[in-house]
């Protein structure tokens, strides 16, 4: 799992977008960006129709999905 806590440009406001993860400073819930992406889009679209969201932002939460799913997973042992 993702810990979005750890990611400096996103943050989350119970009174903002009922607490989704944003990008910081924005209404933009970065969940957007995902489902942007996986149906093809690409980061130039995204930053258009999405305005107050640079490229440098989304590359920045890409780039933190992509090392957090490198990160180890500790098996519990039996």
């Amino acid at each position: 799992m993702i810990d979005w806590s750890n990611c400096p440009i996103v943050e989350s406001d119970p009174q903002r977008v009922h607490g989704a993860w944003v990008f910081r400073d924005t209404r933009l819930p970065i969940s957007i960006v995902f489902e942007c992406l996986a149906k093809g889009a690409s980061i130039e679209e995204i930053i258009q129709w999405y305005g107050g969201v640079t490229r440098d932002q989304i590359e920045q939460v890409v780039n933190f999905v992509a090392d957090s799913l490198q990160e180890p997973v500790h098996a519990n042992s039996v």
